[in-house]
């Protein structure tokens, strides 16, 4: 008990949350064909459920950056802010009044990000490039490429020069080759012939500028973006303009050979796009989605429990022994683990009970609450300990009451900080199922409501979307069932209303 105590007292699993754990990332992560394929540059679009990785795709992919730029010239700019403050969240007060201005938005944006890390990059080896030069003085006459400023910052030029010269930009440059200043304007679509003669330029000619720099300094410029969901969490309207304006961009800067658009989105956000009516969605094909089985989730609990030196000790195994394959990795859990949590012939095993604890409606269990889970049962069995308890029979470092209340911890965070916090109108709905039944269908809940039928199943099928509920029954006579990662956040009861 001694030992298994202190094993515990000096072990750790990690955070749930990517962007917390950022050093240790490294330690847990394998490389996966889909990985391989990002770093490659043969993926631009990464959709995947809430907790499914995303954010640690893209930690791991800022952490490359260095390598990326020395071996193969590969610059990575963030285009949002990967912590704090999203650079898009103020939008939601003041937020462009059409798609066709969000579209000008994002390439002018996107323009002055290149911009300014091309000069910088020039300034820094003491070098020119014409076609760099045009487009810097263009911008910078305008006042769209101040060094040094946040992309918040950065984000309210432009968007205040959208607004103001939709659908021209004002601007000019000084020819570096005859020295002569050149006045005309940035246009967000494309010049007449009658303005070209004038000096316009429009924003894709100055992005097309852009790539032919860095396509002559050999330089390939990865714009990444990532937390859309939070940046636009407030106004679904909102939601469904700037990133259908963002795929369209994405999808009119596909050309440039040396400046690729990388997008994390989640996927239950890109179908919500894609159901509003979307018809440039087929073209996006460089995409891939995160997907967990059971044995990547087993493989993902055992690498953060030989992550710790003190539990291989215990055990007399190595981190490496225990991940040469599934096998042993199922073996090595079960050493760990009690066979169930639940005592039963019909009772499913411990990894089984744990995947199902913590899916929602979709059946899909997200990483990010199985480490909840994980690190809420050893703060229980220390907890057990302090009150005296005895220790987990034979082998098992942790007692099946552990990890039988570690879920209700989950359940609490899952519900307030994810589907409260990001369905706030469906709250009120939510509350009033706290301690009813798992298992709801239309007229129970029109009649829990106090609502029409209709609108009853039109919020279950919301609920249902946001994955609080799993639909059962058939079209005609459909139920609405509580998963089990649900139920104790609402101390919920067994059965059907």
């Amino acid at each position: 008990m001694i030992y298994k105590k202190h094993t515990l007292t000096s072990a750790t699993f990690g955070s749930r949350v990517a962007e917390d754990e950022t050093e240790g990332l490294h330690s847990y992560f394998v490389e996966t064909e889909q990985w391989r394929k990002l770093v490659a540059g043969d993926i631009d679009i990464v959709f995947g459920a809430k907790g499914a990785g995303k954010s640690a795709l893209y930690s791991l992919l800022i952490s490359q950056k260095e390598t990326l730029r020395l071996g193969r010239r590969i610059v990575f700019i963030a285009a949002e802010n990967p912590r704090g403050t999203p650079a898009f969240r103020d939008l939601a007060f003041d937020p462009p009044a059409s798609e066709e201005e969000f579209r000008g938005l994002w390439k002018l944006y996107f323009l002055t990000l290149l911009a300014n890390y091309i000069r910088y990059a020039l300034e820094k080896v003491n070098a020119s490039n014409s076609n760099a030069t045009k487009v810097i003085n263009a911008l910078s006459q305008n006042g769209l490429l101040a060094p040094n400023i946040t992309l918040i910052a950065r984000l309210k030029a432009v968007l205040n020069y959208v607004r103001e010269h939709m659908p021209t930009v004002e601007g000019g440059f000084t020819d570096p080759n005859t020295g002569i200043e050149v006045t005309g304007k940035i246009t967000l679509g494309e010049p007449s012939s009658e303005q070209r003669a004038k000096g316009y330029v429009s924003t894709d000619d100055l992005l097309n500028m852009l790539n032919k720099a860095y396509l002559e300094t050999a330089i390939t410029v990865w714009l990444v973006l990532d937390r859309l969901d939070v940046a636009f969490a407030d106004s679904p309207t909102l939601e469904g303009n700037a990133l259908r304006s963002l795929f369209r961009t994405y999808l009119d800067m596909r050309s440039l050979s040396n400046v690729q658009i990388k997008i994390f989105l989640r996927d239950d956000i890109w179908r919500r796009i894609v159901g509003s009516g979307f018809r440039e969605a087929s073209h996006v094909t460089r995409s891939l989605t995160i997907s967990w089985d059971q044995q990547s989730l087993l493989n993902l609990v055992v690498r953060r429990l030989v992550h710790n030196n003190e539990i291989c000790a215990l055990y007399g195994v190595t981190r490496e022994a225990v991940l040469q394959n599934a096998e042993l990795q199922r073996q090595f859990f079960y050493r760990v683990f009690p066979t169930q949590v639940d005592i039963g012939r019909r009772q499913p095993s411990t990894l089984d009970w744990m995947l199902s604890r913590t899916a929602d409606g979709s059946k899909q269990t997200a990483p990010r609450e199985l480490i909840h889970l994980l690190i809420g049962t050893r703060d229980e069995q220390m907890r057990l300990y302090e009150l005296g308890g005895s220790e987990p029979s034979g082998e098992n470092l942790f007692d099946r009451t552990a990890i039988r209340e570690a879920l209700p911890t989950v359940s609490n965070a899952r519900y307030e900080q994810t589907l409260c916090a990001e369905n706030p109108t469906l709250k009120p709905y939510l509350d009033k199922l706290e301690r009813k039944k798992t298992q709801q269908t239309p007229q129970s809940l029109s009649k829990l409501w106090g609502c029409t039928l209709d609108k009853a199943s039109a919020i279950a099928e919301q609920l249902a979307e946001a994955g609080f509920f799993e639909r059962k029954g058939s079209k005609e006579s459909p139920a609405y069932w509580v998963p089990f990662l649900y139920r104790d956040a609402l101390k919920l009861v067994q059965g059907s209303a």
